[in-house]
């Protein structure tokens, strides 16, 4: 299917890796522009640098703190006019804190809501101009399935994730009339650096095979197994398609079935 994206321009934060280099790589494959920047400008251009793309999309990069308003709109600026305007942004800069609740001091606390919310909030502020001129705006939050079932051992991120699924929601009302959709994908467990630096970490002697598949049986995950970036970055391009036009506010997971919630 043709998802309507070619010479569309779309803004991927946190691409250098993980979903957010998936959701870019993607993008151009579709013959979408993209304006993609992370806090490691060199990373992320020699990552986006192996990415295939189809004929005519074309790619703007730079280094970007989401946390800082002004880096953000200066990039976001610079973007739009060096690529048209901005249709598109994915929202996907962030981390987890794996710390339990009482563990965790003020300062990562504040820390963590910072980043889960102005790390979204700087983005739509900037972009929100070009977004009002597109005629298919759409902007996708990449959120966490523990929004709404917290894990003991990421407090902090738990709830912190859950205020962004709030927020998300209220995006999602307050610039309809604008003709702009926003929803969230929350993912469950997938495969990215984070994943593979606590392996490490852990000294065992099981094969990242066999230690993520415990994980994953640990945590309940039906489908046995941790996703992949390409599985979440897939459902995120899908929702910025205009061919997605009635869907707004919506909360897709992506979790291998995951969902202890009601």
């Amino acid at each position: 299917m043709d998802l309507d994206l070619t010479g569309r321009t779309v803004i991927v934060t946190g691409a250098s890796s993980g979903v957010g280099l998936a959701t870019a790589s993607i993008l151009l494959a579709e013959g979408a522009n993209v304006a993609a920047c992370a806090r490691d400008g060199r990373r992320l251009a020699d990552a986006l640098a192996r990415a295939g793309r189809a004929d005519g999309a074309r790619l703007f990069t730079g280094a970007c703190d989401v946390l800082d308003a002004e880096q953000v709109q200066s990039f976001v600026t610079s973007a739009a006019e060096e690529l048209g305007g901005v249709d598109g942004l994915v929202n996907n800069a962030g981390r987890s804190l794996m710390r339990r609740l009482l563990e965790t001091d003020d300062q990562e606390w504040r820390d963590e809501l910072a980043l889960k919310m102005f790390g979204v909030l700087n983005p739509v502020r900037a972009a929100l101009p070009w977004l009002r001129a597109s005629r298919a705006a759409a902007v996708v939050n990449v959120n966490a399935i523990l929004a709404r079932q917290p894990e003991p051992l990421l407090a902090a991120t738990s709830a912190a994730r859950a205020a962004l699924l709030n927020m998300t929601t209220t995006l999602a009302t307050e610039l309809a009339p604008d003709g702009i959709r926003v929803n969230s994908v929350c993912l469950g467990l997938i495969d990215t650096g984070q994943w593979r630096r606590r392996y490490e970490a852990s000294e065992t002697t099981d094969s990242w095979v066999e230690w993520s598949a415990k994980l994953a049986a640990s945590r309940g995950i039906p489908l046995g197994r941790l996703g992949n970036a390409e599985e979440v970055a897939y459902p995120i391009v899908s929702l910025l398609s205009p061919r997605a036009s009635y869907v707004s506010g919506a909360s897709l997971d992506v979790g291998g079935g995951i969902a202890r919630y009601a």
